[in-house]
């Protein structure tokens, strides 16, 4: 599973309904309205590096209002839900 952060630039008088435009986008787990530069960060979890130039350049990009984009790639996850997880199956040693 790849994950992306997409940070987003949007209209501002436009913010929820881009946001649901995007939320509805397949491969687009969650959406959140920010604080700062940008205005939206989209997380978009797909199978292959191929499913990635079809959700942002292919589709999100292209939601009306959204006036720019950057994307990170995540090499790893560090999640203390996970953390709680492992120790609740007895892994702590």
């Amino acid at each position: 599973m790849i994950t992306a952060i997409v940070l987003i630039s949007t209209d501002v008088d436009r913010i929820p309904e881009i946001a649901e435009a995007i939320a509805a986008i397949e491969g687009v787990s969650e959406v959140y309205s920010v604080t700062g530069t940008y205005d939206l960060v989209a997380m978009v979890r797909v199978r292959g590096h191929e499913e990635l130039a079809e959700v942002i350049p292919g589709r999100l990009n292209k939601v009306p209002g959204v006036t720019n984009t950057e994307t990170h790639i995540a090499f790893r996850t560090y999640s203390q839900h996970d953390l709680e997880a492992a120790f609740s199956l007895g892994l702590d040693g």
